[in-house]
């Protein structure tokens, strides 16, 4: 998950970080500490700290940073230039850490593994047929500008939409009327998506080494999907007029997929809605930030309705801190145990409620944003959670993270 740094220390310590630009120029490792605190009283495993600048006008040269830690630039503006540092670090309970420039520069930066990924695969060379893509070979995109003719079945998108991973699970979601969110469980901490679907268009339906798809979605919203609450039923982002889907980050520690919904029609109105679903490396959760052009009475999300499972919540409305929906049971298209789970700020809540297909709670957006977390536990990924018990230790345990953020502050000399 990501973690918030003040604003002025982002800026500083990033404009001094970046302006090195080349790792082999002699660090002035007595300008700056990184004052990294754990206040929690429990170890954190691979803590993103992300820090933001707005001008970073000297990195330009990406290859020429080199870090001794697992690190990520980002460039979210897709300019060239680098406007996000992430650093990967572990904390002991209430472990202070103090980098200094010297700690983090290298001259040659060790190999880390890709921990992450993200991507959009769609068919070219082929032709369409009234709805359907016949023929063709499918190649992975930065940017999917959706044709009209696509519908669900059109076989021209590989697994049906984007998708993204950790080394914990994967995900995806259909890039259609359904827009609905689906899991990809694994049995290895490799990237696998590359593969997914490329040995027939729904053969990630049935086990693999790999593993495979583990939830039935229909007409619910699966895991996480984005919705409004519109006389009783939760209306998912079906009827839109176009739809653009890109790969904003395949970082090794961090991707994310940005989707623009064009003209979404919904409850008498046309709105623009914007969508980042961002995985980090070592974690189950999606993060969801959804953007909206206009004010909404609300944003709905929530998880699809079977058999054999049990609605588990700790939420508390009008509370502070980050509350939770959750399912737990033998719900997976295996016939065993799957977790989900939704998180979301106490503050937002307006209501938790239900339709035919879906457990749901309601969110009231401030300022046309909202975010909000989802995840997805399969008892077959590698150390998995296998028991109701365990699987609510590890929904307190995130919430517990989300309410007590990592402290950095830089010290400067």
């Amino acid at each position: 998950m990501n973690y918030k740094v003040n604003l002025l220390t982002i800026i500083a310590l990033a404009t001094m970080v970046f302006s090195c630009g080349n790792a082999n120029q002699e660090p002035s490792s007595s300008n700056f500490a990184l004052n990294i605190e754990n206040p929690s009283d429990f170890a954190r495993k691979d803590v993103l700290v992300t820090l933001k600048a707005d001008q970073l006008s000297d990195l330009s040269e990406k290859e020429k940073m080199a870090f001794s830690i697992p690190y990520q630039l980002n460039d979210e503006d897709l300019d060239g230039t680098a406007d996000e540092l992430l650093l990967l670090l572990n904390l002991e309970a209430k472990e202070k850490k103090s980098l200094s420039l010297a700690d983090l520069l290298t001259d040659e930066a060790p190999d880390f593994p890709k921990r992450t990924q993200a991507e959009i695969s769609h068919k070219i060379d082929g032709e369409w047929k009234e709805r359907e893509y016949l023929g063709g070979s499918f190649k992975n995109v930065q940017h999917l500008k959706v044709p009209e003719e696509h519908t669900d079945h059109s076989w021209f998108i590989r697994y049906e939409g984007p998708g993204w991973e950790s080394d914990k699970v994967g995900y995806r979601f259909y890039l259609d009327w359904r827009n609905a969110t689906d899991i990809f469980g694994k049995k290895t901490t490799d990237m696998v998506l590359q593969n997914v679907g490329q040995d027939g268009f729904d053969s990630y339906h049935e086990p693999a080494d790999w593993g495979m798809d583990v939830l039935k979605v229909g007409n619910s919203l699966g895991i996480g999907s984005i919705a409004m609450w519109v006389e009783g039923k939760a209306e998912r982002v079906a009827v839109t007029d176009s739809l653009e889907s890109l790969v904003l980050y395949n970082g090794d520690l961090q991707s994310t997929i940005k989707t623009y919904y064009y003209g979404w029609a919904i409850n008498d109105q046309k709105l623009e809605l914007i969508s980042e679903l961002s995985i980090n490396a070592g974690s189950r959760l999606t993060h969801h930030q959804v953007t909206t052009d206009e004010n909404v009475p609300n944003l709905c999300t929530g998880i699809v309705k079977l058999e054999n499972s049990e609605v588990i919540t700790n939420a508390q409305k009008g509370v502070s801190g980050w509350g939770y929906l959750a399912t737990y049971g033998r719900q997976s298209l295996a016939d065993d145990q799957l977790g989900m789970a939704v998180f979301f700020k106490n503050s937002d809540l307006i209501e938790m409620t239900d339709d035919e297909f879906s457990h749901i709670v309601v969110l009231k957006p401030k300022y046309k944003t909202l975010d909000y977390y989802f995840t997805a536990a399969w008892e077959q990924e590698p150390g998995g959670i296998t028991s109701k018990d365990a699987f609510i230790e590890y929904l307190e345990q995130t919430v517990k993270e989300l309410n007590q953020p990592v402290l950095v502050q830089l010290d400067t000399k």
